[in-house]
């Protein structure tokens, strides 16, 4: 290295590393000497180097990228007038690809997502280079911010990553949930504040609809398709719930092979009578239903369940606000009121408070758990609460916190919903859940008493619908709609009550009855 204070700096992080490194291999002195169990002593530090080389990671790429873009730029300016500026994005792009020792499209995405943070992510930027995001998180965000504008940019890193941003994200924050997860939650508020409606972006998608295939190794092949989001989950629902039927002491498959099985059986004979005169699994996609072709014989499994989310009046069609579906997330509100009109008996509705975005309540407290009561813990959770588990609600079990056993009560304040997999994990481990709210999922807590954070669903208030005016009437005889006739036109009049419906009035009163 040309630098002697470069070479240094990275002869320093070298030796550090070594340092480390003899930690754990339980060469150094430090962890061995200390007072108190040798093996634990070892495990925290173990733990400590973790998480300290997460952060190092963070700040390493936040270097990079810095860097990278400070030397495109010094490429750019040094170039001769001449030289077309294609060639120098491609002259450019080969040499990082070198230095780092990928190929150049590698290359060109990571200039790409390193020009973003450095001029409108700077948010993004400052918190990977002080180590609290991964650059996968950062390349979330990247994606996230690349079809809106500098202003809407600016929103979301502010939601995410400013506590003090009005509204900001609740709950786990960004750095701390696998990116992933962040992706999920990115998406969904970018679908909800992206300048172009959710509608005219879904039409769009539409259009590109698709299955793919492409073969692969060991006599295998990938088989995907493109679709829009309500069709797919209710594919991946029924293929869960069927699958879920299929399993036994005597099934040897894992979920995830009868997956695959049920889905080829479903195309492969959908249409079909079997052996046992039931009809094949056909395309009803709205359906939650049993894929009986796919298990002859037996007693169709139960309908997979799914949650439609939907604000009122969005619902009512007074406004085009996003609905949200369950293991999927936002959604175009005229799919949700297909799903709610038409929609399968396998989708339930779910109508919101206009005021703050809660849910409507539905929940009660009783020593069993009622059907009620399970639909409020999906609604509080979204998915399983541990932490970076991606386990949807249709596969989750209710839980009691504290035991029924040792004073506990059955409320969703000391419910819970782990799937299968850490509900397993909290009865045969160490780990134990953190008490919950009414509105918070619960925490957990590791062996090593380390406390990791829940997500927080991302409620909003609903928009209230904009409708014009009725003509001004004479205040003896208001017209029905006129703002003298409604009791809150004072308090808030840019909404009219135009008396549509029996059922808005009804719905009006109920909400203004609880302010």
């Amino acid at each position: 290295m040309s630098n002697p204070a470069v070479a240094k700096a990275y002869a320093d992080i070298a030796a550090a590393v070594a340092v480390l490194t003899g930690v754990v291999n339980e060469s150094g002195s430090d962890g061995l000497s200390a007072e108190g169990d040798p093996l634990r002593v070892l495990s925290e530090d173990c733990l400590d180097i973790l998480t300290g080389a997460a952060a190092a990671d963070a700040q390493m790429a936040g270097l990079k990228a810095l860097t990278a873009v400070t030397y495109a730029d010094t490429a750019q300016a040094a170039a001769p007038p001449e030289a077309s500026v294609q060639a120098q994005e491609m002259a450019v792009t080969a040499e990082v690809a070198c230095a780092l020792t990928i190929g150049d499209r590698a290359a060109g995405s990571f200039l790409a997502v390193s020009h973003a943070l450095t001029n409108t992510l700077p948010l993004t930027l400052a918190a990977l280079q002080s180590g609290t995001l991964s650059w996968q998180h950062a390349r979330v965000m990247a994606d996230e911010a690349a079809t809106l504008d500098r202003a809407g940019a600016a929103a979301l890193e502010a939601h995410f990553l400013d506590p003090d941003a009005p509204g900001s994200a609740s709950g786990c924050p960004a750095g701390e949930m696998p990116a992933s997860r962040f992706r999920h939650r990115a998406r969904t508020w970018r679908e909800r504040h992206h300048a172009e409606s959710i509608e005219k972006r879904h039409a769009k998608g539409v259009l590109d609809r698709r299955v793919e295939y492409v073969p692969d190794q060991d006599g295998m092949a990938w088989l995907t398709a493109y679709l829009p989001g309500d069709q797919a989950a209710a594919i991946w629902n029924r293929t869960t719930a069927v699958a879920r039927g299929l399993q036994g002491p005597d099934e040897p498959r894992t979920l995830t092979q009868l997956r695959a099985d049920v889905f080829a059986a479903a195309l492969l004979r959908g249409g079909d009578q079997d052996s046992s005169g039931n009809q094949g699994s056909g395309g009803n996609q709205g359906s939650g239903g049993s894929a009986e072709g796919s298990n002859p014989g037996q007693v169709p499994p139960p309908r997979a369940g799914v949650l439609v989310t939907v604000p009122v009046f969005s619902l009512l069609g007074a406004t085009e606000e996003p609905a949200m579906l369950d293991g999927y997330g936002p959604i175009p509100a005229s799919m949700a009121r297909d799903l709610v009109a038409n929609g399968a008996d396998s989708f339930y509705r779910v109508l919101v408070d206009p005021r703050d975005g809660a849910p409507l309540e539905i929940g009660r407290s009783s020593y069993r758990l009622s059907k009620a009561m399970r639909q409020w813990l999906r609604l509080r959770d979204g998915k399983c609460p541990f932490p970076g588990c991606s386990n949807n609600s249709l596969d989750n079990e209710a839980d009691h916190i504290l035991a029924w056993a040792k004073g506990g009560t059955t409320g969703v304040s000391n419910l819970g919903q782990p799937c299968p997999k850490h509900h397993r994990l909290r009865h045969t481990s160490a780990w134990r859940p953190t008490p919950a709210t009414k509105n918070e999922p619960p925490g957990w807590i590791s062996p090593s008493g380390r406390r990791y954070k829940s997500e927080h669903q991302d409620w909003e208030p609903p928009h209230w619908p904009h409708q014009p005016r009725p003509q001004e009437g004479s205040k003896e005889g208001s017209p029905r709609g006129h703002p003298d006739s409604h009791p809150d036109a004072a308090r808030d009049p840019g909404f009219i009550h135009t008396g549509l419906s029996l059922g808005e009035d009804g719905l009006e009163r109920f909400l203004h009855a609880r302010a």
